[in-house]
């Protein structure tokens, strides 16, 4: 039950009337009109544009158009008061009926309370994490994954189909290192010396795979040539990463869909076949870019390329998909798998990247763009920094992965609830700090603690009524009086939570799963407002002597904790019933 929609809807029928009436000319596109909560809330509760979007195409004041409206919003029940504000505003502010069964309605759909149809089926795949399977993911890869996981969960709760998917980056230089590392643990199993030197990874979580690698080949690859065993410890060492990762992402909650390989893209022909399809549109063409702006390198020097013609599609400058040795650039394996997720007929991709990507948004975005022929949007979110702090200093590197601290290390420290939902409480291009100490401290500055204090609330009201012998099952909080919620401060917690179907719509519309855990935040102070004036205003206490009146506030108190537990189940945190 989206509230403002069903305002706006009551909104288009009294211009349709007018219309039919003669007052509004024929024909007029009402797509722009909306209805939004004012910017100040004195000034009602709902407040629409519809008189001045309309004012030019039906040649009227904006004023006449907004008189005439309310005269026809003012006929229905749920609009107790419609005013005209300064040229053509029309602020509205609804009955408290309307409060009162929007409570019932969250009552009676209970999980599904918010749940909207407004992705229509559409598949959407979202990759995130993508962590190259050299190690361990570290705490930059938590943001990353928590925002994919938490973006997906939304996108499904607004009624898309999700595919979750992890890009594994096992095609470059980099698994080549990671193979000479692990070969260097492997001699270590032996007793060896290993040689880590500069440009190797020195973490200790490659012991246990050098002690694998002798489980398995004993000493038959002791003192060979990198032609010998290179290949096969790649491909064991890829392996055992991938599994720790899949472990790590267990830990923290998220599950993956699809993996796929970025060296299933090479010898296989869907790099060659991404590269023709934009040849085929005559995006591909051997040139010579211009040099860097600003001051050239020394090394710079001009030659031909082979260039995708990406400021067709609004990069900056095109794009070398070849080098001169005659190799792809690591651009053009990025193109074949995004062609290959637009063959899969994803109707919209959502790609997390970290904030170090930046440079990479307007050249994927132009290879979708035209791979796709404009059909298929790519909406690329970057993930800025977090800083790590415990008494008050910045936190210390992990030994284990030997140049950063692990997602594995932050789940054990905080726990993987607390994890997730501070991650959120920044937008994802803004720098985040996680300070140890602050999250698990039980204050209101904790915005984790506070929502889940406020669902704990809710349960201990629902459990001290049920001892005074109240019933507070669904049915009887469903059918309870609503109508003797008649305080304001009652009233004000009912409207916050007729304001969640709609941020779920805009927080998926938008992409951007934080709104969800600042609205959380919002609705549990609000909450606990309410419990707070309760200590010296008797009547709003939860529990009163009339049973009836205590069902409706309780009712009240739990459609709070309805719409908490659905917000939290989008974030992937597990509610809680009792604070200790």
């Amino acid at each position: 039950m989206n509230l403002f929609a069903d305002i706006r809807s009551l909104v288009i029928d009294a211009l349709n009337t007018l219309q039919a009436e003669g007052t509004l000319p024929a024909g007029l596109d009402l797509s722009n009109v909306a209805v939004e909560p004012p910017r100040d809330s004195a000034h009602g509760d709902m407040a629409t544009n519809a008189a001045m979007v309309l004012s030019k195409p039906a040649g009227l004041q904006p004023r006449l158009i907004a008189e005439a409206l309310t005269s026809k919003l003012m006929q229905d029940p749920r609009i107790a008061v419609a005013d005209v504000a300064g040229p053509g505003f029309l602020n509205m502010r609804l009955a408290d009926s309307v409060w009162h069964g929007l409570v019932r309605a969250a009552l009676f759909a209970g999980k599904d309370f918010g749940r909207s149809d407004i992705g229509a089926g559409q598949k959407v795949n979202v990759e995130f994490v993508s962590a190259n399977p050299t190690g361990p993911m570290h705490v930059g890869h938590v943001r990353g994954a928590v925002v994919g996981d938490a973006l997906a969960n939304l996108l499904a709760f607004a009624g898309w189909t999700v595919t979750r998917e992890y890009y594994i980056n096992d095609g470059g230089a980099q698994v080549d290192v990671l193979a000479r590392s692990a070969y260097e643990r492997y001699r270590e199993a032996h007793g060896l010396e290993p040689e880590i030197r500069e440009g190797l990874y020195p973490g200790d979580y490659l012991i246990p795979v050098g002690e694998a690698l002798k489980a398995k080949y004993g000493d038959s690859l002791l003192d060979k040539g990198e032609q010998v065993w290179l290949v096969e410890v790649r491909e064991f060492a890829t392996e055992m990463m991938m599994q720790m990762i899949r472990e790590d992402l267990d830990a923290l909650g998220v599950r993956m869909d699809v993996y796929s390989s970025e060296k299933a893209l090479y010898g296989t022909g869907k790099i060659e076949a991404a590269i023709q399809r934009l040849r085929d549109l005559d995006l591909i063409y051997d040139g010579i870019l211009e040099p860097p702006k600003g001051k050239t390198p020394e090394d710079w020097e001009p030659r031909e390329q082979t260039l995708f013609r990406s400021t067709s599609y609004g990069d900056d400058v095109d794009r070398p998909i070849k080098k001169s040795d005659g190799s792809w650039t690591y651009f053009a394996p990025d193109i074949a798998y995004h062609y290959d997720k637009v063959t899969r007929n994803f109707d919209q991709l959502i790609d997390i990247f970290g904030a170090d990507h930046g440079g990479y948004v307007k050249r994927m975005k132009a290879a979708v763009a035209a791979l796709s022929e404009n059909r298929v949007p790519l909406d690329i979110k970057l993930i800025q920094l977090v800083k790590l702090f415990k008494n008050g200093e910045p936190f210390k590197m992990s030994k284990r992965a030997g140049t950063f601290v692990t997602l594995r290390d932050v789940v054990e420290m905080a726990g993987a609830d607390v994890t997730r939902f501070i991650m959120l409480t920044r937008k994802n291009d803004v720098a985040l700090d996680f300070d140890f100490d602050k999250v698990l401290e039980q204050s209101k500055d904790n915005p984790v603690f506070y929502v889940q204090y406020a669902n704990a609330r809710v349960n201990s009201i629902l459990r001290k009524a049920a001892e005074a012998g109240i019933d507070v099952s669904d049915h009887a909080l469903q059918v309870a009086d609503l109508a003797k919620l008649d305080h304001a401060a009652e009233i004000a917690v009912a409207k916050k939570i007729a304001e969640w179907p709609r941020l779920v719509e805009i927080s998926a519309r938008t992409n951007e799963p934080h709104r969800v855990a600042f609205y959380l935040y919002e609705l549990a102070s609000d909450l606990h407002g309410l419990w707070n004036r309760g200590n010296d205003e008797t009547s709003l206490r939860f529990i009163q002597e009339d049973v009836a009146t205590s069902q409706a506030k309780i009712a009240l108190a739990r459609a709070v904790g309805v719409v908490i537990c659905a917000g939290l189940g989008i974030l992937g945190v597990k509610p809680v019933e009792e604070m200790r």
